[in-house]
């Protein structure tokens, strides 16, 4: 597996759009009640695309793999400081209201309900700033 990437460091174009492609088509935005994650659960044999979301989002997890009712998966998990202070500020600077209504209104409703309203764009120029 690769080393995650340094947080500080700017994500790059291509891993942005991977990022923002996946977590549209295959993302849940919630929360246990009483903190948000960003998840993602796909079949085992997209290990490697798991391992590059590590990559892309250091500090998120990986757990898994699983075996429920005859399917295989793992579920990659983004919460607490890892989820506010490094997903959700590069999300918001991504076109992700552009590409999808519904997935849209799904982030901004966990933004929402769990005060993440008022985070910091990371766009290209602040990205990886202190």
């Amino acid at each position: 597996m690769d080393k995650p990437t340094d947080p500080s460091v700017p994500t790059p174009p291509f891993d942005q759009g991977l990022l923002l492609g996946i977590l549209i088509g295959e993302g849940h935005f919630g929360g246990d009640g009483k903190q948000p994650h960003i998840t993602l659960r796909m079949h085992t044999r997209h290990r490697k695309l798991f391992e590059a979301m590590l990559r892309i989002c250091p500090g998120s997890r990986l757990y898994g793999p699983y075996d429920h009712g005859g399917r295989q998966y793992y579920q990659w998990m983004a919460r607490g400081k890892v989820l506010r202070e490094q997903l959700v500020p590069l999300l918001d600077a991504l076109p992700m209201a552009e590409l999808d209504d519904h997935v849209f209104e799904r982030y901004t409703d966990m933004k929402t309900r769990y005060g993440l309203m008022n985070t910091p764009d990371l766009t290209p120029e602040t990205q990886g700033t202190p």
